[in-house]
């Protein structure tokens, strides 16, 4: 009949499409090697790793000596910078000090004007106006010196051109040569530094050196020239 042929064809189709299926993993050879993605290219950097130590170390290094060359900077910065405070607080000064130099002088000639005679016969207000004349010279001399500006006067030493000014000679045979045995006006040091020369007399006694008897030769010179 031809509703039986019909279904024996549907079934004979189905049998053979589970035929087909059942043998397609067979297809594949037991021994082929599996397929797999291609495993990718290693980038260009993969042996930088091991130069990596030595660059390190290099650098720690480089940093280290940076470091102490800055440390070292400032430290020489710091005691530089307190150096330069000193010497500001300490010759700041030196300008005012070297003004008030001409009130201390000034004193001081004023004093010497005055004789013993004269002052033992001094009425008492005169007397009180010359000490109290002394003292106030006695206090600016402190207040220098609390400053850092001393006051010397050089009489016995040997004559030295760089804090002495020679103004005269002395023919005197009692002392060595180029001593100095007058002291016309004391001088002043600020610190380590000259602030006001002392003007002296030097003997003139025995034998002399070159360089003494030309520097006093030439003080004495240039402060008759100054007269």
């Amino acid at each position: 009949m031809p509703g039986n042929e019909t279904m024996g064809m549907d079934m004979t189709k189905q049998t053979a499409r589970a035929d087909d299926a059942a043998a397609a993993p067979e297809a594949t050879s037991p021994n082929a090697a599996p397929i797999t993605a291609p495993a990718s290219a290693p980038p260009a950097e993969s042996a930088a790793p091991a130069a990596a130590p030595a660059d390190s170390t290099a650098i720690a290094a480089e940093l280290k000596d940076k470091l102490l060359r800055t440390l070292a900077e400032m430290e020489n910065l710091r005691k530089r910078t307190e150096r330069e405070v000193a010497e500001a607080r300490l010759y700041g000064v030196g300008s005012f000090a070297r003004d008030m130099l001409a009130v201390a002088d000034n004193m001081r000639r004023a004093l010497d004007a005055v004789s013993p005679e004269l002052r033992a016969s001094a009425e008492p207000g005169v007397k009180a106006l010359i000490e109290g004349v002394e003292l106030t010279e006695r206090e600016l001399i402190k207040a220098l010196a609390k400053n850092g500006v001393r006051q010397f006067t050089p009489r016995g030493e040997k004559f030295d051109p760089n804090i002495h000014q020679a103004m005269f000679e002395v023919p005197d045979l009692s002392v060595p040569a180029g001593s100095i045995v007058e002291v016309v006006q004391p001088g002043y040091m600020i610190g380590e530094r000259i602030l006001r020369a002392a003007l002296v007399g030097v003997s003139k006694g025995g034998s002399k050196t070159a360089p003494m008897q030309a520097a006093v030769n030439d003080n004495a010179g240039s402060a008759s020239s100054g007269v």
